[in-house]
């Protein structure tokens, strides 16, 4: 599923998929877009999925990067899943409550409080 060129870290845990980010940097449109196909793959191959997104390598995101993440959470929705995000930086996580996203999204403060949060 993951080629050579993914932007993402990817592995399952239990009936949890876990994406972390290759990239510090989460600002140029192609990546973005590859990010979104990528995690989309990984949500139309599970029943329910169960998808847990890990920021701690990540030091800039775009708006682009957010509206994806926004189609990410819908997608999940749709399909009766959950998603839930972990690590975000201090400055990043500025943005998430200046934009309300913080009350969109499920986010927790390490990948191990995440992971309890799932039902």
């Amino acid at each position: 599923m993951t080629n050579q060129d993914s932007r993402l870290r990817v592995r399952k845990s239990d009936d949890v998929i876990q994406v972390e980010f290759v990239d510090r940097n989460i600002l140029d449109e192609a990546n973005i877009q590859q990010i979104g196909e990528e995690i989309t793959q990984l949500i139309d191959s599970a029943a329910q999925p169960k998808l847990l997104i890990s920021f701690s390598h990540v030091d800039h995101l775009s708006s682009a990067a957010l509206g994806t993440l926004i189609t990410i959470h819908n997608r999940i929705r749709e399909k009766g899943g959950q998603l839930r995000l972990a690590e975000i930086d201090p400055q990043i996580y500025e943005v998430f409550v200046i934009t309300k996203l913080n009350k969109l999204f499920e986010i927790h403060d390490d990948v191990e409080r995440a992971m309890k949060s799932f039902a």
